[in-house]
């Protein structure tokens, strides 16, 4: 397995014979190097969205038309995208999954918000925010999306048992480092924890050492933008 940092919320995961995009804000991201945008992109099979605010969801149209791959997101996001020319979206909701082969995606419940911009028009409710849980190859990865501690956390960790935690942990609109800490304590048994949604804007926490020393005997690791973990 290969997990590659996007910058933000963006991550590149080759598992099994598949490449996912999750929330690949690539165009218009601060911090992702523009010249290496094609290296980002280069073999993805599929999309996944964990809501439609811009900073997650606003090139997955363009990447999906240009790469000739589908989108999943939740249904009402779906549903606003699905007569897209060359784009073909697909909606699930919490708690469905999706079976790529030997990788299987869930959807399962975050605590936050999901708007769109549509067509420059205001903004328009884009569905529910959700998290993922990315099975295969041995391992369950757990990309919380945009949350807050929730109570779900605690049978999404005993039922799913991920072992690999992706957090956003940025603060402001998100989780902050210590309450993402706090979350990987109470409710789960991560081996590793990959922190995301921070150091992209100057409100966002800009270290995740916070993170690594709330976290003792878990690998904590911070890549950066366009570096590849190997699992």
């Amino acid at each position: 397995m290969k997990i590659t940092w996007l910058g933000h919320s963006g991550f590149k995961i080759a598992i099994a014979d598949k490449v996912l995009l999750i929330d690949p804000w690539i165009d218009g991201n601060p911090v992702f190097p523009k010249d290496r945008r094609d290296e980002a992109l280069h073999d993805a099979t599929h999309i996944f969205l964990t809501h439609g605010h811009g900073d997650h969801a606003a090139n997955a149209l363009d990447i999906a038309k240009s790469l000739g791959i589908p989108v999943f997101c939740i249904h009402e996001l779906a549903t606003m995208w699905e007569d897209r020319d060359g784009v073909t979206v697909n909606g699930f909701g919490k708690g469905g999954t999706i079976a790529l082969d030997d990788v299987k995606v869930t959807m399962v419940n975050a605590s936050h918000s999901s708007s769109v911009d549509f067509e420059g028009d205001t903004l328009r409710y884009a569905g529910g925010e959700a998290g993922l849980m990315i099975s295969g190859e041995g391992h369950t990865i757990y990309a919380s999306g945009d949350t807050d501690i929730m109570a779900d956390m605690d049978w999404m960790g005993d039922y799913h048992k991920p072992d690999i935690g992706i957090l956003c942990c940025g603060g402001h609109y998100t989780m902050d480092m210590d309450r993402a800490a706090y979350a990987a304590k109470r409710y789960f048994n991560f081996t590793t924890v990959i922190p995301c949604h921070y150091k992209t804007f100057p409100i966002l926490a800009q270290s995740a050492q916070p993170l690594v020393d709330t976290l003792p005997g878990v690998n904590v690791l911070t890549p950066d933008v366009m570096e590849t973990i190997e699992i």
